[in-house]
């Protein structure tokens, strides 16, 4: 595994985003960039070849570009191939770092885990992008680049918006991946980091609960609720809710599915308790967060 490292006390220059979709079998080309892409897979699988390994981007799963570097397809997709993307420039020098030099930042930033935000220098300011990820979150991720999208069609005055989502998105998923390398050795005891990611897997099934889950993983239900709100801060049905929304969220950006599909996705039955429940979590109706989205860049180029 590769790391691409950067200070980010400048922003990065975003300097084209958008979403690529192809409705018939489709080979990406052969070239080298002189900037930076970001892809995120969407929907069918992007295969792209770089530096002697063959890359498979699925969707959830994000590819890494580094700038000057020759990449190409290596089998034809399928019809209905898509992937976000934006290229950038760094202002700051790039380097890449393999897992043992990441574990050792790591190292050093939990031993920095008690420094209060306004003590930390910009110079320490890094971002962390493995060359290939699959990220726990990727619907918070989706839902940024939604915003990008919206933005760079958006007639502002100041491209410094686009700069800056496009540097939050690479912040977003750098901090995920250090919350990964943190949490790895945290509440064994009670196999905490395993029932989050169980429920973020099977978050869309109707019948998931708080007793469901106990039973899963061999707990006593009101054991298991204490000591989840206790590491947590916030109940198992609200982080299931949590969850749920987060999804939807992820919908109803990417996909043109209606309400009442989205909620049967989410394991929600009735469409109208769905709509309260997002509403409560989110301070809109669907609808409402649906429209902040309305506009979109595609290509099939």
């Amino acid at each position: 595994m590769q790391y691409f490292k950067t200070n980010i006390n400048v922003p990065v220059e975003c300097i084209i985003v958008g979403q690529f979709i192809s409705d018939t079998p489709w080979v990406h080309e052969k070239r080298i960039m002189d900037s930076n892409e970001m892809i995120i897979g969407v929907n069918e699988t992007l295969f792209l070849e770089m530096n002697g390994i063959e890359y498979e981007v699925k969707p959830g799963q994000i590819l890494l570009i580094p700038a000057n570097v020759l990449h190409s397809g290596y089998a034809t997709c399928k019809p209905g191939v898509s992937f976000y993307y934006f290229h950038f420039h760094c202002n700051n020098e790039v380097k890449f770092i393999n897992e043992v030099s990441m574990n050792s930042e790591v190292v050093k930033f939990r031993s920095h885990s008690d420094v209060k935000r306004s003590d930390v220098k910009r110079k320490d300011s890094n971002i962390y992008i493995p060359i290939y990820s699959i990220p726990k979150y990727i619907e918070r991720i989706n839902i940024l680049f939604n915003q990008l999208i919206h933005i760079d069609k958006s007639s502002f005055f100041s491209h410094y918006g686009v700069d800056y989502l496009a540097t939050f998105i690479l912040i977003e998923l750098s901090e995920q991946v250090l919350a990964d390398y943190n949490t790895t050795s945290e509440l064994v005891d009670i196999k905490l980091a395993k029932i989050l990611e169980w429920i973020r897997i099977n978050v869309s099934s109707s019948n998931i609960s708080v007793q469901s889950i106990a039973e899963k993983f061999n707990y006593n239900k009101d054991y298991l609720s204490r000591i989840f709100k206790k590491e947590t801060g916030i109940t198992m049905t609200e982080y299931i809710n949590l969850q749920k929304i987060n999804k939807a969220k992820d919908l109803l950006t990417r996909t043109d599915k209606n309400i009442k599909r989205i909620a049967y996705d989410v394991g929600i039955q009735d469409e109208k308790y769905f709509m309260r429940l997002f509403k409560k979590y989110m301070g809109l109706t669907p609808t409402d967060f649906r429209k902040a989205y309305y506009l979109k860049n595609f290509n099939s180029q």
